[in-house]
């Protein structure tokens, strides 16, 4: 597993309150102390009757008190994947069959989950709405899939099945195809991607209403780093690194910075700011667009309503090192794929 990738391995499983990042680098003794047998009971209370978790919940500082019949749980937002890495940990040091049990079932969960076409709904089974579609957001399926690459390939899961981490790896390489073939095309030029993608022709799709179809300046990232990360690219990972690369240094925004004037973001003019990103650009112009809760789209953030502009992230850093991680990447190929790296 590839060392450039800890970050986006160990992102939170929840949004709030304490997350797997916490933990993750405790030793196996502190997993079979008080306060680590205490968290594995509270996530275990969470896990919903299918295997998953709900997001936006504290799901390991505290316990579930209610019916468990009616939890809700998801892949969207940092859920599910956080909670199995704890209850994977603590098996291992524990040999607690508790937890082994839960994390089996939150792992057949996400397998029976991906689409025919490889990729993952927000929430399974899917919804009729906007979660059924294949789910970038939020790091969603990258999520999904680094934690199945590790279930395939890390001595940490060397404890579940062959067959199950058979699964995981051809899921795994199933999903980085998906991926592929999501990749927008403009005028014949591969760029970047959408939030979301249509779970059977993986065309961009919107989401909530100031959500539009657009190439995304922020969810793009993490699929390009997983990319990058994939041992032995073949050639069409690599043009798919190489293209979304070169589209983030096309589209990125200098000479301006989005900050906070009395309680309201802004854009101000700064020579010397160094370059930021839009959430959101449109397809086929690489304007950066902007919605409120109406969904009219507006090519200026001051256009749409206070609480919208201030209660998303419209404007941000997320390419800012991928030039330089890409150099080095490229650096790392053999010379037959650089020659064809150009």
């Amino acid at each position: 597993m590839a060392g450039g990738l800890v970050v986006l391995l160990c992102w939170a499983a929840v949004s709030s309150g304490a997350s797997w990042r916490d933990y993750r680098r405790k030793p196996d003794d502190w997993f079979r102390s008080r306060d680590g047998l205490l968290i594995a009971k509270n996530i275990l209370s969470w896990q919903s009757p299918r295997g998953d978790w709900p997001k936006n919940t504290d799901t390991m500082t505290k316990a579930f008190s209610g019916n468990a019949k009616k939890i809700r749980g998801t892949f969207d937002n940092g859920a599910t994947t956080g909670e199995l890495r704890f209850l994977a940990r603590a098996f291992v040091a524990t040999k607690n069959t508790r937890y082994n049990q839960a994390f089996m079932k939150g792992l057949d969960h996400i397998l029976g989950a991906q689409y025919p076409t490889g990729g993952w709904p927000q929430t399974s089974p899917p919804p009729k709405g906007y979660p059924r579609h294949i789910t970038f957001n939020d790091n969603a399926m990258v999520r999904l899939l680094e934690l199945l690459r590790d279930v395939a390939e890390s001595d940490e899961y060397k404890f579940v099945d062959a067959p199950r981490r058979k699964k995981a790896r051809l899921s795994f390489n199933h999903g980085i195809l998906c991926i592929l073939k999501c990749q927008i095309r403009v005028k014949g030029k591969l760029t970047a991607w959408c939030a979301q993608h249509d779970e059977k022709n993986y065309k961009p799709r919107p989401a909530r209403t100031y959500e539009h179809i657009s190439i995304s300046g922020a969810e793009s990232v993490g699929v390009v780093r997983l990319l990058m990360s994939i041992e032995n690219p073949n050639e069409h990972v690599i043009g798919a690194v190489r293209s979304a690369t070169e589209w983030f240094d096309s589209v990125k925004i200098t000479g301006i910075r989005y900050v906070k004037i009395d309680g309201d973001n802004k854009v101000v003019k700064d020579p010397k700011a160094p370059p930021i990103w839009a959430r959101f650009y449109q397809i086929g112009t690489n304007r950066p667009i902007f919605s409120g809760r109406n969904g009219v789209i507006k090519y200026d953030v001051s256009k749409i309503e206070h609480e919208r502009r201030n209660g998303y992230a419209w404007y941000g850093s997320w390419p800012a090192s991928i030039a330089k991680s890409y150099a080095a990447w490229k650096q790392k190929l053999p010379t037959s794929k650089k020659t064809r790296d150009k």
